[in-house]
């Protein structure tokens, strides 16, 4: 009954809510070496629920699973245009932009079975490491030029594996968001991707900084999954989100229907934590030394 209120009050809290617009395009590579943590569904869920909020999203699938081009409704069939042509032919950024079939302010650059090849193809190119970041900057630049409306956000999602792949979406961002799976093996991966980050700062990307860390598969019934988001909010206070994202299973279901969450059941508990999870990324977009306040995000998120 508790979890029943707790959902009921962020409908009310969250229907037909405008989300604030950032200063600039925020630009953030949704990472963790670790797999299985939620990385992709992470990265489509927010930028449908961002998109929701009245924001221009943009997402690029730099994974050769494809799996965001998926569960965005994109087709990427091998031959479609793609973040691949982008790397390795110099095909413009715009070549390759779809708009997603749920959401006319939500666009995606899908990813192709031939991106696989890129690592080996990419190894002997020049400017290897920088050819994501000057499609997108030329792409956000001429949208500008044109008189589009801005990309208010731009989330890209990479394999797990630190090769030229992620090494290009790391250089791109600006922002790392880190999802977190509660359990013990996480805060190990959690370890080894702050020791990259710093690599990366450090050699090719003086302005990346991780901003966000989001607690997923939260199951609030187990000791453990408490232990972990207590460890994790303790030493990451600032930049750890209040929200925790539950086990789901329509956030399960939802890609093999081609939809994010948010478009396939935007009642149910996964829905709605990304939409909390949007709004408290998005305030803290705006106002980055205020925490957003809200009664509805504690962190005894329920199990769907």
């Amino acid at each position: 009954m508790a979890e029943l209120a707790r959902d009921a009050r962020r409908r009310i809290e969250l229907r037909g809510r405008r989300f604030p617009r950032p200063p600039a395009t925020r630009v953030l590579t949704v990472a963790n070496q670790k797999g299985g943590v939620g990385k992709t569904t992470t990265s489509v869920n927010l930028a449908a629920a961002l998109a929701k909020g009245g924001l221009n999203v943009l997402v690029i699938d730099n994974d050769p699973q494809g799996n965001a081009s998926t569960a965005l409704g994109i087709e990427h069939r091998s031959g479609t245009p793609s973040v691949y042509e982008v790397l390795v032919d110099d095909a413009p950024l715009a070549s390759a932009v779809r708009t997603c079939p749920d959401f006319a302010n939500l666009w995606c650059v899908p990813a192709t079975i031939d991106l696989s090849g890129a690592e080996i193809e990419l190894v002997s190119m020049d400017s290897r490491e920088t050819r994501l970041r000057t499609a997108l900057d030329t792409y956000l630049s001429e949208r500008d030029a044109s008189g589009q409306d801005p990309i208010d956000y731009v989330f890209i999602d990479c394999p797990p594996s630190l090769g030229l792949l992620t090494v290009n979406a790391f250089v791109t961002a600006r922002e790392v968001l880190i999802p977190i799976q509660c359990e013990y093996y996480a805060l190990e991966g959690l370890s080894q991707l702050l020791n990259t980050v710093e690599l990366m700062r450090a050699h090719l990307n003086a302005e990346l900084r991780v901003s966000t860390i989001l607690l997923t598969m939260y199951d609030a019934r187990t000791n453990l999954a408490q232990q972990v988001a207590a460890e994790v909010r303790e030493h990451f206070p600032d930049i750890t989100l209040r929200t925790t994202v539950p086990r789901s299973v329509r956030i399960s279901e939802a890609p093999g229907y081609g939809q994010t969450v948010i478009s396939y059941d935007a009642g149910s508990s996964g829905a709605l934590a990304y939409l909390e999870a949007a709004r408290e990324l998005a305030v803290r977009g705006v106002e980055p030394d205020q925490a957003p306040t809200s009664t509805t995000t504690t962190k005894d998120d329920g199990h769907e």
